[in-house]
C-alpha cells in the first residue's frame, strides 16, 4: 500500500527502541477504509510483537530482547574449546520473554438487573474465555447487589435503576484498559477471539473509534435486519462505516469514548446507540460495523408495550435537539415522522403512543443536570455527510 501517511520512521528501525511499544498517531492517521490495510502492513507497525497462535490457555505475545546497540556491551567471545579443536560457530538460539503487558486491555461493564442469572453467567464465561486480551471485567448492577458472580468479575452495585444508558457510564470510572467493551446481560461472545480481533483492528486502524459485531442468534436463521445498523441494509456479512450501532455488543477505542462524552444519560433506553455514534464520528473517529465477528444475543420483539413506541419518539426528537443544529434538526425530526406516518399508518394503537412520545420529546428537557449543553461540530456534520450519511434522516 503506498500511502504518503505511513512514510514515517518505524520503530524497529531503531535498534535502540526495537523493544518499546508503538505508538498510535492519532485517529486520522491511517486510511478512511479498514479495506485498505493488509496483514503485512500490520506486521510492519508491530513488526515486534508475535502472534504465536492458538495456545492451551490463551494467545501470548512476546517481545524480542532489544539488539546490542553502540551504547551497550557486547558479548564476550565464547572461550575455546579445551581440546584446542574448532569453536562452534553455530548461532545460540534466541530467547523469548512473555510479556503479557502486551496484550489487548479491555475494561469490560456488563449492565444487568439481576433477571436473567443464566444468561449473565454464559454471558460472563464468553468473556472470560477470550483468548489474547486482558479484561478487567465490572458487573454492575443497576438497582441490584450483583451475587454469584464468577470467579475474576468484580461488581458495582447501583442503589437504583438509573436506565441502561446511564448504568453503562457508570460502570465506566471503575475499569481500566485501552479499550471499553460494552455487553448485555443476555448477550454473549461464541467465538474466543472476538474481542483480540476488535481491538487489532483499532489499534491498527487508530482512526476507527468504535466497533460493532454482527449480532446473531445462534438457534434461528432469520435474524432481524435491526441489528444491522444500516439504511440500506444489504448482506449482514458486508462491513461498512455506520452511524449507528445495536448497544449490546460494541467495543471502543477508550480515548474515543472520553472524547465523545459517553452514552447518552437521560436517554433511559432506545436509540443511545444512535447519538453515541454520532458523538464517536464529531470526535475525529470513525464507526465501523465489522460482519466478519459476531455476538450473539436471542431474537426479541422490543414492541412489547406502548412504551417502547413513547421511548422510540421521545429519544427521536431528542436526538435532534441535543445534536444537530437548525435546519438540520427540524430536517430529522420531519422525516422521522413521516416515515412512521407512513410505516403505521395502519397502525394507531402504535402511532398513539409514538405521538405522546413525540410531544414529550419537544416538551421535556433532554440534557442532564450537569451535562453540558453541546451539538455536534461542522466537522462533524461534514465527516458524516462525506461519509454517505448527512444527519437528515
Amino acid at each position: 500500500m503506498n500511502d504518503p501517511r505511513r512514510n514515517r520512521k518505524l520503530l524497529t528501525a531503531d535498534p535502540g527502541r526495537s523493544h518499546q511499544v508503538p505508538q498510535n498517531d492519532g485517529p486520522f492517521d491511517l486510511p478512511d477504509s479498514p479495506n485498505a490495510w493488509d496483514r503485512s502492513s500490520h506486521l510492519r507497525r508491530d513488526a515486534h510483537v508475535l502472534d504465536v497462535g492458538p495456545l492451551d490457555e490463551a494467545t501470548q505475545t512476546f517481545e524480542l530482547p532489544p539488539p546490542t546497540t553502540a551504547k551497550s556491551p557486547r558479548p564476550s567471545a565464547a572461550p575455546a574449546p579445551p581440546d584446542g579443536g574448532a569453536a562452534d560457530t553455530a548461532k545460540p538460539e534466541v530467547s523469548f520473554t512473555p510479556l503479557t503487558s502486551r496484550r489487548y486491555g479491555f475494561g469490560v461493564v456488563v449492565l444487568t438487573q439481576g433477571k436473567r442469572p443464566e444468561d449473565l453467567r454464559r454471558g460472563l464465561e464468553s468473556l472470560q474465555a477470550q483468548r489474547g486480551v486482558d479484561l478487567d471485567i465490572l458487573c454492575v448492577g443497576n438497582g441490584w447487589e450483583p451475587t454469584g458472580l464468577p470467579e475474576g468479575v468484580r461488581s458495582l452495585a447501583l442503589p437504583e435503576n438509573l436506565g441502561i444508558p446511564a448504568g453503562r457510564n457508570e460502570g465506566v470510572p471503575h475499569v481500566s484498559g485501552e479499550f471499553l467493551f460494552f455487553l448485555d446481560d443476555d448477550a454473549w461472545l461464541p467465538d474466543d477471539t472476538t474481542l483480540m480481533r476488535m481491538a487489532q483492528l483499532m489499534r491498527t486502524q487508530p482512526r476507527i473509534g468504535l466497533v460493532q459485531p454482527r449480532v446473531i442468534d445462534p438457534t434461528r436463521d432469520d435474524a432481524p435486519t435491526r441489528w444491522i445498523p444500516r439504511l440500506r441494509k444489504g448482506s449482514a456479512e458486508q462491513s461498512s462505516s455506520v452511524f449507528s450501532v445495536w448497544e449490546g455488543a460494541v467495543a471502543l477505542q477508550r480515548r474515543a469514548f472520553d472524547e465523545s462524552g459517553g452514552w447518552p444519560a437521560p436517554f433511559w433506553y432506545a436509540h443511545e446507540g444512535i447519538e453515541l455514534a454520532w458523538r464517536v464520528w464529531d470526535a475525529g473517529y470513525q464507526v465501523w460495523y465489522m460482519g466478519d465477528i459476531t455476538a450473539a444475543h436471542p431474537v426479541i420483539d422490543p414492541k412489547r408495550h406502548d412504551e417502547y413506541f413513547f421511548m422510540n419518539a421521545r429519544n427521536r426528537v431528542w436526538l435532534a435537539r441535543r445534536n444537530l443544529p437548525f435546519p438540520f434538526s427540524w430536517a430529522y425530526v420531519g422525516s422521522w415522522t413521516l416515515v412512521q406516518m407512513l410505516r403505521w399508518r395502519s397502525k394507531p394503537d402504535q402511532l398513539r403512543p409514538w405521538f405522546e412520545g413525540w410531544r414529550s420529546g419537544w416538551r421535556d428537557d433532554p440534557w442532564a443536570e450537569d451535562e453540558p449543553h453541546r451539538k455536534l461540530s461542522g466537522r462533524g456534520l461534514l465527516a458524516m455527510s462525506m461519509n454517505g450519511r448527512p444527519p437528515v434522516v
